[in-house]
C-alpha cells in the first residue's frame, strides 16, 4: 500500500471510530445540557488530533488513534472551561444587554457601544465600568487564554472617522480590562470601523446593532494529561 493510501486509511478509520461516539446527536446537541459544548469539543477535537496523528506518522494505524485520543481530550478541556466560564459570566454580569455566545471554541461577549459610550465618545460610561471589572475577573479567573477586543460601528459619517472612533472605543474597553487586572500581552484591541457590520444599516434598530465592542476570548490549546 502507499503511503498515502496508508494515510487515507488511517484516517478513516479514525474518524469512523470518532463519530461512532456522536451517533446520537442528543449527546452532544442538546440545548439544556451545559456540557455540550465540551462534548463537542471532545469530538472535534479528535477529528483534529486524528487528522494530525495520521500525518505525523502515516505507517502506523495508532499514529492516527493516538492523535484522535490526545485530540478529543484537549477538546473536552476547552470546552469544559469555556461552558463554565460562559456560565460564570452570565452569573454575575446578569445583563441582558450585553450578549455572550460560546462557539464552542471561544467566548464572544458583545456589548453595545450605545450603553459603553456616549455619541461620538470614547470614554467608558461609569455604570458600565462594574460589568467590564466582572469580565476582567472572569478572565483572571480562566488565565489560560488570550482576549480580543474589537471595536465596531455603524456606517454614519465617514469611513475613516469611524475606523478611528472604532480603534479608540476598542482601546478603552482594553484599558479598563487591563486595570481590572488582565495582564497587558493576553490583550489585543484593534477596530474595524463600519467593515464588519451585523444587521442592515438603513434602519435605527440595525445602526444600533452594528455600534458595539466584541471582546473575543480565545482558550489557548493545551494538551491533555
Amino acid at each position: 500500500m502507499t503511503r498515502a493510501k496508508r494515510s487515507l486509511t488511517v484516517l478513516a478509520g479514525a474518524s469512523l471510530i470518532l463519530a461512532g461516539a456522536c451517533t446520537d446527536p442528543a449527546a452532544v446537541n442538546n440545548p439544556d445540557d451545559p456540557n455540550r459544548r465540551a462534548k463537542r469539543g471532545a469530538v472535534l477535537g479528535g477529528l483534529f488530533g486524528a487528522i494530525g496523528g495520521a500525518l505525523a506518522s502515516d505507517d502506523k494505524a495508532k499514529g492516527a488513534l493516538g492523535g484522535a485520543v490526545v485530540g478529543a481530550g484537549a477538546g473536552a478541556l476547552i470546552g469544559n472551561a469555556l461552558d463554565k466560564q460562559e456560565a460564570q459570566l452570565r452569573r454575575e454580569l446578569g445583563d441582558d444587554r450585553v450578549e455572550i455566545r460560546n462557539t464552542g471554541d471561544r467566548l464572544i461577549v458583545t456589548m453595545p457601544q450605545d450603553i459603553l459610550f456616549a455619541t461620538d465618545s470614547f470614554a467608558v460610561r461609569p455604570d458600565l465600568r462594574d460589568d467590564l471589572r466582572v469580565v476582567a475577573q472572569s478572565l483572571r479567573d480562566y488565565p489560560d487564554s488570550t482576549v480580543q477586543v474589537i471595536g465596531h460601528t455603524d456606517n454614519t459619517g465617514e469611513a475613516a472617522y469611524n475606523q478611528r472612533l472604532s480603534e479608540r472605543r476598542a482601546n478603552a474597553v482594553a484599558d479598563l480590562l487591563m486595570e481590572g487586572g488582565v495582564a497587558f500581552g493576553r490583550i489585543d484591541a484593534f477596530g474595524r470601523g463600519e467593515d464588519q457590520p451585523v444587521a442592515s444599516n438603513l434602519t435605527p434598530e440595525g445602526r444600533a446593532r452594528n455600534r458595539r465592542v466584541e471582546i473575543v476570548i480565545l482558550p489557548e490549546q493545551r494538551s491533555a494529561g
